[in-house]
């Protein structure tokens, strides 16, 4: 029987992968995400995921199945990382205030018995109210934005900062289930 692993230490994806019914291993991926500029592309999140991806396939025996993911929120066509200061997390909120953004996952799955691989990149919607400089400063101080693409978690944002999102939440939060079932049925995985 193969192995489902999952090449990411994220309590969300865990989460979303348990609430799917899956059995799975964690193994998080080394794998140094830095970006070479930051104009978005899917091949370049692609990149990141299958990236990710062989890192842990070099890990482990030939009974597994290898799932990564990497997030990015992406405004007019720049993606937004990982904040790592509330300087910088205040800068990227400031920004994404009364704007639409893209949030694009990707996620890239190995069979390492049969050395097949599957990628697929899905994409949401979200629209921020305007935030004010208390509004801000009031997610920075109360959550934490610094380990987050974009600066924020959809799931934890207070009443009154989203004015809308289009597609899937689960996506926005990290993984979205409708891929995974995809990817997972093309590798055999599942029927």
């Amino acid at each position: 029987m193969v192995k489902l692993i999952l090449a990411s230490n994220s309590p969300r994806r865990k989460k979303i992968l348990s609430d799917m019914g899956l059995e799975y291993t964690v193994i998080p991926s080394e794998y140094d995400e830095k970006l070479d500029s930051d104009e978005f592309s899917y091949d370049k999140i692609e990149d990141i995921a299958t990236k990710k991806c062989l890192d842990v396939v070099r890990k482990v025996d030939k009974t597994s199945l290898v799932l990564a993911a990497d997030t990015v929120v992406v405004l007019h066509n720049k993606i937004l990382g990982k904040p790592h200061t509330k300087e910088n997390a205040y800068k990227m909120l400031k920004e994404l205030s009364g704007e639409t953004h893209m949030v694009v996952t990707s996620i890239c799955a190995i069979n390492t018995q049969t050395n097949r691989a599957a990628t697929m990149s899905t994409t949401s919607y979200v629209r921020f109210t305007e935030w004010s400089e208390k509004m801000i400063n009031n997610y920075i101080d109360n959550y934490l934005p610094l380990d987050k693409a974009g600066s924020y978690g959809i799931q934890e944002l207070p009443n009154g900062y989203i004015d809308k999102f289009e597609g899937s939440f689960e996506n926005i939060v990290g993984l979205s289930p409708e891929s995974v079932i995809t990817v997972l049925k093309q590798l055999q995985y599942i029927n």
